[in-house]
């Protein structure tokens, strides 16, 4: 029997805590009395812990009074926690845990707490595609991989948006009792066992915007107003009045991006806001968002999302 522990406080996401304890509650049903895992909240406060969206936990232990080691350890997420101040002797607890465990990691913006405690320094990691630049400005030696639903490096597994903690906690199941079992888990609970593309699909936008100050953001306005036009490098370098070598120079020391990468994440933002409100053919989308046709379209829009243009018009559109 394995246990499986979530670190909880209040201000926690609910979801971050129901979905993964839902998928190894649901394994039991498939597995033998001495395959099953036992669950656990642990509350970084005493008592009761109110989640952000009211629901009221009560965790079995205060983390004070847990010395046992669970074979997994998460640490949960909520809006409010980037901004959290834990105690010294809360985050020594967490390491000591952590240090311990045969596996560890966060569902969402729970690297924020893991990360404070020291214990994700060098590591890959992924998280909440919202909290990614704030977890990337604070922590620099990450290599933050925001658009995967899960990673795992070495003991430690980090999940991105609250309901992938479900993906990873699948991904976990299948490395524990095979793909089968947590395939019928999967099904029980009505989710992909492994879903398509990763969390770019569901952020607002994937182009990388400059301060307005920036001679590039000139740039940046003009690629948006005319996105079926020829955007290559000599015409945005002419519209910036710069040569072609500085413009470059410029423009990836601001924007982070090479123009052709802006210019193609552009056409995939007006692209992804047609799918969705528009029932307009593809080859029509893609003439007016300044692909070359369809298959243009649909080959840019998979390599950059991981799905297809249909299949996302087909879950995000009206």
């Amino acid at each position: 029997m394995k246990t499986v522990a979530i670190v909880v406080f209040p201000g926690v996401q609910s979801l971050d805590v129901s979905g993964p304890l839902d998928v190894f509650a649901e394994a039991n049903r498939f597995l033998l009395p001495a395959q099953h895992y036992r669950l656990e909240l642990i509350g970084l406060t005493r008592g009761a812990v109110a989640c952000s969206n009211g629901m009221v936990l009560v965790p079995q232990r205060y983390y004070a009074d847990v010395a046992d080691t669970p074979d997994l350890l998460l640490a949960a997420g909520g809006p409010a926690l980037p901004g959290h101040d834990e105690s010294n002797e809360t985050l020594a607890w967490l390491r000591g845990m952590c240090a311990r465990a045969p596996r560890y990691g966060s569902i969402c913006n729970g690297t924020f707490l893991l990360a404070r405690a020291g214990l994700l320094q060098g590591a890959t990691v992924t998280t909440h595609w919202n909290d990614a630049p704030a977890l990337a400005a604070r922590y620099p030696s990450l290599h933050i991989e925001a658009d995967r639903l899960y990673i795992q490096d070495g003991r430690l597994h980090t999940s991105a948006g609250v309901t992938a903690g479900i993906d990873l906690a699948l991904y976990l199941l299948a490395q524990d009792h095979g793909p089968e079992v947590a395939l019928n888990v999967a099904k029980r609970l009505v989710v992909f066992t492994q879903r398509a593309g990763g969390q770019s699909q569901f952020s607002p936008f994937l182009t990388p915007f400059v301060e307005e100050t920036s001679p590039v953001a000139l740039v940046q306005q003009y690629v948006l107003a005319h996105l079926d036009a020829d955007l290559g490098l000599a015409g945005l370098a002419a519209v910036a009045n710069m040569s072609l070598r500085n413009f470059s120079r410029v423009f990836l020391r601001d924007a982070g991006v090479t123009p052709a990468e802006f210019v193609e994440s552009a056409r995939v933002d007006a692209a992804r806001a047609r799918l969705e409100r528009e029932a307009r053919p593809l080859k029509t989308v893609a003439y007016e968002c300044g692909f070359r046709d369809a298959r243009h379209l649909r080959e840019v829009f998979t390599r950059r999302l991981g799905v297809s243009p249909s299949q996302y018009r087909a879950s995000f559109g009206f």
